[in-house]
């Protein structure tokens, strides 16, 4: 692999604030595409210790359509330690709900979080709009505002696209469960 390529790569992505996708570093660096996806290919095998040699405090992921850099992993805590001291930054179980009816629906109005979860969701969804995990992404045909989930949402989720997303289903009854659940509605 070329040490000029290698170093160029490294170069863009350190200073990158997003994924950096393929076709742009190829674009940016003068490579080819081919070229591009085997040395980004050959950075990440490096930096996890690849040949016996020592993994980095570093790796470099796939997300979002793009490439960047990261922490390790194994050094989440020190990196948290550092950057958060003892304060751990964290969305409160609401907003974790929240934000699942958003990924798994979207897009997504206000009304129909609210329905899902039972209650008014308006700050919470202030807060996930505040954190660019969301944004707005339309309107219904009533014109209310919809939601979905945004790129900053796959980069922090260590996703490349919503098809990653785990199934619902093992989390959801079974048909003899939903036909029980009817017919004790059904009696009421």
């Amino acid at each position: 692999m070329p040490d000029e390529l290698l170093q160029a790569l490294e170069a863009v992505l350190i200073v990158s604030a997003e994924p950096v996708s393929p076709e742009q570093l190829a674009e940016v660096i003068g490579a080819d595409i081919v070229d591009i996806r085997a040395a980004l290919d050959y950075l990440r095998a490096e930096y996890a210790g690849a040949d016996g040699k020592r993994p980095r405090g570093f790796v470099l992921r796939e997300v979002a359509a793009g490439w960047r850099i990261y922490s390790s992993p194994e050094q989440a805590e020190t990196v948290s330690h550092f950057v958060l001291g003892s304060q751990v930054a964290r969305l409160s179980q609401p907003a974790l709900e929240t934000l699942a009816i958003i990924a798994y629906r979207q897009p997504a109005t206000r009304a129909e979080i609210s329905a899902i979860r039972g209650v008014n969701v308006d700050s919470v969804v202030r807060t996930l709009l505040g954190h660019g995990l969301i944004s707005e992404v339309g309107h219904s045909p009533s014109g209310a505002v919809e939601y979905g989930t945004t790129s900053e949402f796959l980069e922090r989720a260590g996703l490349e696209s919503l098809e990653e997303l785990p199934p619902l289903a093992p989390f959801l009854p079974g048909e003899d469960m939903l036909e029980d659940l009817a017919e004790q509605v059904g009696e009421l």
